[in-house]
């Protein structure tokens, strides 16, 4: 049957037959040599009397274009009599020919998808095979193209999966999210709606608009094509189609962010070197590709031409550098290829100044800090509101371990203890009734009173 597709003159026997196709739509069956002709100029090319000639004998050979007589007519030479009397019309073979390679051509040209408005049109028909009467046979072939639109898109998709990934943009992830996002309740309706049909009742009820001649035959299709549609929604295929789409996303959008990445950065030390190692395997020889070696990773003199000899005067400009003594290069050129900046040396600084303030400083905070505990220390429990007069570091001090010892957990009586960071100084501490005010140089804090207790160790 697809013999034209590898015979020689294969476009013109395509073109051909595409042009009974584009003559069926029409209504026009049978076409004279010269509407052959004239549809050929219309989708494809001027051909000559010869070429279509041979064209045509050969899709008869193969069975797809048979020739039929028109006898209403007479004729006074036998070229007109081939021209007007001969008609040319495609075989049963011929028409499907035509429309697999339409097809062919569709499923080239069409991308995959995975399309949430199929699986609404599939639970839509699959509610009305359980309640229409009039229109089942309708339903059911609307609900079979449905599902192969489905497994199409599906199919496609997932072969494109690999090329998605290095052409990934954030409209394919979100066509993903969003046929993903609902895809749990559309499952477990198209669920619902098969498990309330019988097959065999449904495939009985439209047979009686089929208008079909196998009846067999018919049921067996049917049923398949049911088979199908349960693999599909009762079966774990649909789960693996939401879990290979979920891991799409992730992919992608990893993919995503790693072109980001490479395009945020000023050069791609990756893509660098694949372009590097096109450019060896391309060389001819050994010498060209230790050319491309010296000038892709700067080991020409020019590079480093600041180096020079103790006395240049004694070296010609234009000597090689392999015939001239070698000159010393520094570890740091070496290593990094740059060579190192000497400056003048930094001044000494004088810390001594500076660690005899610190020192100063440091006796001081302790001096602070020993008669601010001399200032809490108690003889005995008092009553945070008999400290009338606070100096406000002294304040500090104190709101510091009172808020250490309402952070700890109360003993049996109520009490709770606590101690400064270094166990110098130990607080006890519990409720007292009645409200507290202590006034410092820089306002009165009021709050309620506590029974306090603050010694040193």
């Amino acid at each position: 049957m697809f013999r034209f597709t590898t015979a020689p003159n294969a476009e013109l026997h395509t073109a051909v037959l595409h042009a009974f196709g584009e003559a069926n739509e029409r209504l026009e069956i049978a076409l004279t040599f010269d509407d052959v002709h004239r549809e050929l100029r219309r989708h494809h090319r001027p051909v000559s009397d010869e070429e279509l000639t041979g064209a045509l004998a050969g899709l008869r050979q193969w069975g797809l274009v048979d020739t039929v007589q028109r006898h209403a007519t007479h004729h006074t030479t036998a070229a007109d009599y081939e021209r007007e009397n001969l008609r040319h019309v495609l075989t049963r073979s011929g028409e499907a020919a035509v429309a697999a390679t339409r097809h062919a051509l569709k499923v080239m040209n069409s991308t995959g998808s995975l399309d949430t408005a199929t699986l609404d049109a599939i639970a839509d028909r699959l509610e009305e095979l359980h309640t229409a009467e009039t229109r089942t046979y309708a339903a059911l072939m609307e609900l079979e193209g449905h599902l192969d639109a489905f497994q199409t898109g599906v199919r496609l998709f997932h072969g494109e999966l690999t090329r998605l990934h290095d052409q990934a943009d954030r409209d394919t992830v979100a066509h993903l999210q969003t046929f993903v996002s609902d895809l749990d309740t559309r499952k477990h309706r198209i669920r619902e709606a098969l498990a309330k049909l019988s097959p065999d009742d449904l495939h009985e009820r439209a047979l009686k608009n089929a208008g079909v001649r196998d009846e067999r035959q018919w049921r067996q299709e049917r049923a398949d094509r049911w088979r199908t549609l349960q693999a599909w929604f009762d079966g774990p295929r649909i789960d693996r189609l939401e879990e290979i789409a979920r891991t799409a996303i992730v992919d992608l959008l990893r993919t995503l962010d790693r072109i980001s990445e490479q395009r945020r950065k000023p050069t791609n030390t990756a893509a660098d070197f694949r372009a590097l190692a096109g450019w060896f395997a391309r060389t001819s020889s050994d010498d060209e590709a230790h050319e491309l070696f010296n000038a892709a990773f700067g080991l020409w003199p020019a590079r480093h031409a600041h180096l020079q000899h103790a006395d240049g005067e004694l070296i010609p400009s234009a000597e090689p550098w392999h015939n001239t003594p070698a000159v010393p290069v520094s570890p740091q050129l070496r290593r990094t290829g740059r060579q190192e900046h000497i400056g003048a040396t930094g001044k000494v600084r004088d810390v001594e100044q500076i660690r005899r303030a610190r020192r100063e400083q440091a006796q001081r905070e302790r001096h602070e800090l020993e008669l601010a505990w001399q200032q809490l220390q108690t003889d005995g429990p008092i009553r945070i509101s008999s400290l009338q007069q606070l100096d406000h570091d002294t304040f500090d001090r104190l709101l510091d371990l009172v808020g250490r010892a309402l952070g700890a957990m109360p003993d049996s009586t109520g009490t709770r203890a606590a101690s400064t960071s270094d166990g110098r100084v130990h607080i006890r501490l519990r409720n007292a009734r009645g409200w507290a005010k202590i006034t410092t140089q820089r306002g009165t804090l009021s709050g309620p009173d506590y029974v306090i207790e603050v010694q040193r160790r």
